[in-house]
């Protein structure tokens, strides 16, 4: 478990250095690597409301077992990922590094501009719309942010949104739940 006051660093490839490792293959380069200039927020739970288990990762990693869940049957064919993940209990693991593009935003837009993926970071939260993250979560994604920020300098606050911001009516995480407010307070508290 990664704990709430760690320090984050990210290395010349795009990895957190504290995070652990789940290389995904839902992912490819980004066109123009310096454009990262959009942070985006999101929920997820596997099964739906399930906290904790290896379901999260399988899915990113394309080796999600249909017959577990009546859910992974619909889902276990999906190519999607996402930079990183803050466990219920603050761990962090990675994914994707940071220069490369994750399959995580979907069809999306913000401020006029296509294709989020292009130029966003997706970090994903374990939880859902309906139930209070953690604190761990809190401390965790704000000292995330503050790094991802330091490394890619276009990510000021007005870019950094939740998914149901870059796809309206397609997607409502990390949904009324995430305390916006609470998190904005935290980031800055670290500057």
């Amino acid at each position: 478990m990664t704990q709430p006051n760690t320090v984050f660093s990210i290395d010349s490839d795009g990895w957190c250095e504290q995070a652990r490792r789940v290389p995904s293959p839902h992912c490819n380069e980004r066109a123009t690597p310096e454009d990262v200039s959009l942070l985006v927020v999101h929920g997820i739970s596997l099964p739906p409301g399930q906290f904790g288990g290896p379901h999260i990762d399988e899915l990113f990693s394309g080796t999600l077992n249909p017959d577990e869940h009546p859910y992974f049957a619909e889902i276990h064919q999906l190519r999607v990922s996402a930079h990183c993940l803050i466990r219920r209990d603050g761990g962090l693991v990675q994914y994707v590094p940071f220069l490369a593009r994750a399959w995580h935003a979907g069809i999306s837009c913000w401020e006029g501009r296509e294709a989020c993926n292009d130029y966003s970071i997706g970090i994903e939260l374990e939880g859902t719309d309906e139930l209070p993250y953690t604190a761990a979560q809190y401390a965790v994604l704000a000292s995330l942010t503050r790094t991802i920020q330091a490394r890619f300098p276009a990510i000021v606050a007005e870019r950094v949104v939740g998914h149901c911001d870059i796809a309206p009516g397609r997607k409502t995480d990390p949904g009324s739940s995430f305390d916006w407010a609470r998190y904005r307070q935290e980031t800055n508290k670290l500057w």
